[in-house]
């Protein structure tokens, strides 16, 4: 996995990972504003894959981190596997523990299939597109 991150700025760069011909996800995080981060998640969420989304999400409810939304946009994803449930699931916990709010930004069938047939869809926060997710109260 290659990541590469730059020395904080008061408009950091976003940090991406995955990328490598052998990677089968991408993951872009930023900020979106004062105390809200969006990672931005294309490719194959699976078993390969879904521990890069795990630690990608859970950093951002570190205590010092400031987070108060995260906002998945998770159109670029082309798999969600049964792990990338999973991971989706552990990381809902995660921020409900950190006191951090969890939302998913997609619209995308591959995604929200697999979401609606395991009966997750009511866990979760899911918006049409990123503006209305880092808009909702």
């Amino acid at each position: 996995m290659s990541e590469t991150r730059e020395t904080p700025t008061p408009d950091p760069a976003p940090i991406r990972r995955g990328g490598d011909a052998d990677d089968q996800i991408t993951l872009t995080t930023r900020a979106a504003g004062s105390g809200q981060v969006v990672i931005e998640v294309g490719g194959e969420v699976d078993m390969l894959t879904s521990p890069q989304l795990r630690t990608a999400v859970l950093e951002q409810f570190e205590p010092d981190a400031g987070t108060e939304l995260v906002v998945l946009a998770l159109d670029g994803v082309t798999f969600l596997g049964t792990s990338g449930l999973a991971a989706l699931i552990e990381v809902r916990e995660a921020a409900h523990a950190a006191g951090v709010e969890l939302r998913l930004a997609c619209t995308a069938r591959r995604v929200l299939r697999p979401l609606t047939i395991a009966g997750l869809v009511p866990l979760f926060d899911i918006h049409e597109n990123l503006d209305d997710a880092l808009a909702a109260t």
